[in-house]
């Protein structure tokens, strides 16, 4: 038997290769690559910060304002995105056969790749001066006045982006509950109020800090929404400020000392989070769980439920259906003009060629912390490879890309040495999701697959083909669909280091909703939204087994 295939010690039931060095050192070499990267460029940050000018936050009056702003915006999205979050998650778990239901969990899980930039797109279109919905309410009650810009639209459009996200993974807590206490709970005739202090509660509460700090990072670092719809210096975030300070000020120190700020408090966020266990994900899984029919889900509660559940529907279709009706006869004029369609195709290959090796490097960056954590999961090596895999959760990509543009600045006189560092740092901010897709797949193989190939011997490139790359074959491919899908929608990053003349389609289409084309706009954000799908769907293909798969494949493949 060759040298590959024979082993002479144990395996670990979790390990996906053959050896454990092989296993541990490409991990932890990734690993520390990214913190010296991060650290590079946190290092610069500091180094031209001068921190004994943070009094001038409080000194500066619009410094003062733009910290108070981003934590208040911040704070409002994170409290009014988990109440509308908790309601929809109980009523989807009491609702098991509301009409739409499957639907519904897949716009809630669209929300962690649609870019933000189109989604403004379409929130103008329903909710600003014109919109359709704003329209309706003027003619139907005048007295009520609605602006769009400002912390109104901000937070708005934060809610329609994170309570889908927030609900889905409560809504998968709530899943992974034991069906014999439901049984239980049914038998007994509990309320929903009893069913909420014994059951609900339980399970949601370890939950909870983890989704806060998620939906405050985001919504804290937010880039196109507040560029789109702030509407001015009142309505002005870190990042925005930041961004302003390097590409038009050029006060680097200004950038850097805001940038040292915004890390300090999300990763001081992180951190009370993490005291208490990040053990739960923090994407939400595609697997339904069937759930046992429950009483407190009948009668009165059982309409106001389906009710809720309707008019959550409607809010996170409207948006999409106003970019598809309003973009269609936009996306057609745009691409019968050969100026317009000429710049359309040449953002389109701009993005992608920026994108899929972003989302190739992140799934391949994934593989190697998730073998680098298989092999050791205490210690040193533990916890570095712990550290790099939630980092980009901690260091916002503004404040990455602020660093590592005060660290390279000498040598980015080229603009595509500025895209490679794009697509570096968009591969870097995707890898959390990433590792959360993957983790489940690569460690979820049955304990008899794994025994059964101890006693053979097969390691290395044959455990992996035989054993694992069936099971993976699925959720590899949703992975790059959504790293991939997620470095397209970018707009924070690109806009600092990428060139107006040669823009990506998101910067493509805030240039031309800062200059008033919104048919213009509507259209390439419906293209957008094309190519996306067009990702996902090529991605699904290659991620189905082959027509002989059966013949040759696991039987738990």
């Amino acid at each position: 038997m060759p040298e590959s295939i024979r082993s002479s010690t144990p395996r670990h039931p979790d390990a996906p290769f053959s050896n454990p060095g092989w296993q541990l050192w490409p991990g932890l070499l990734l690993a520390s690559l990214l913190l010296i990267l991060a650290g590079g460029g946190l290092g610069a940050l500091f180094w031209q910060a001068e921190l004994p000018r943070v009094a001038v936050l409080w000194e500066n009056r619009y410094l003062r304002n733009v910290l108070s702003f981003t934590l208040w915006q911040a704070t409002l999205s994170v409290a009014l995105s988990l109440l509308l979050a908790l309601p929809v998650a109980r009523a989807l778990a009491r609702q098991p056969c509301f009409p739409g239901r499957s639907l519904l969990l897949r716009l809630m899980e669209l929300s962690l790749v649609v870019p933000t930039i189109v989604a403004v797109s379409g929130v103008v279109g329903v909710y600003g001066r014109q919109g359709w919905l704003t329209t309706l309410v003027n003619d139907w009650a005048p007295a009520l006045s609605w602006n769009l810009y400002g912390i109104n639209g901000i937070v708005l459009t934060h809610v329609f982006f994170n309570a889908p996200l927030a609900a889905r993974i409560l809504l998968q807590t709530l899943e992974n509950v034991p069906q014999p206490q439901w049984r239980i709970a049914s038998q007994l005739g509990l309320s929903s109020g009893w069913v909420w202090r014994a059951l609900e509660w339980p399970a949601l509460r370890p939950v909870l800090p983890g989704i806060a700090a998620l939906i405050f990072t985001l919504c804290f670092t937010s880039f196109a929404i507040i560029m789109t719809l702030g509407g001015g210096p009142a309505a002005t975030t870190l990042e925005v400020a930041i961004y302003q300070s390097l590409r038009f000020d050029f006060d680097f120190g200004r950038a850097a000392l805001l940038a040292t700020v915004q890390l300090l408090i999300c990763g001081s966020v992180w951190w009370l989070a993490s005291r208490r266990g990040m053990t739960h994900a923090l994407v939400p899984g595609r697997q339904v769980a069937e759930q046992v029919p429950r009483k407190d889900g009948s009668g009165l509660r059982g309409l106001w439920d389906r009710l809720l559940l309707l008019t959550f529907t409607l809010f996170l279709i409207a948006p999409l259906a106003a970019v598809a009706l309003r973009g269609l006869p936009g996306l057609v004029s745009t691409l019968t003009q050969s100026g317009s369609g000429g710049r359309l195709w040449d953002a389109t290959l701009l993005s992608l060629a920026i994108a899929i090796p972003a989302g190739a490097s992140s799934v391949l960056a994934a593989l190697l912390v998730l073998a680098s954590n298989g092999s050791t999961q205490k210690g040193i090596p533990g916890q570095i490879s712990a550290t790099a895999a939630y980092l980009p959760l901690m260091v916002p990509p503004l404040v990455l890309g602020t660093g590592l543009f005060l660290l390279l600045r000498p040598q980015l006189g080229v603009t595509s040495e500025g895209l490679i560092l794009v697509g570096l740092i968009n591969s870097i901010m995707a890898l959390p999701f990433v590792l959360q897709m993957l983790r489940g797949p690569l460690r979820g193989l049955d304990i008899a697959s794994i025994h059964q190939a101890d006693q053979l011997g097969i390691l290395g490139w044959y455990r992996w083909r035989w054993l694992h790359w069936p099971r993976m074959r699925r959720p590899f491919a949703l992975a790059m669909a959504y790293a991939t899908g997620l470095s397209l929608g970018d707009f924070g990053v690109i806009a600092l280091f990428g060139s107006p003349e040669e823009p990506t389609i998101p910067v493509l289409l805030y240039q031309q909703l800062g200059s008033y084309q919104m048919a213009a706009a509507a259209g390439t954000g419906l293209w957008l939204i094309t190519v996306l799908l067009a990702v996902f769907a090529l991605f699904n293909l290659l991620g189905r087994p082959p027509a002989t798969a059966h013949l040759r494949e696991p039987e738990h493949a």
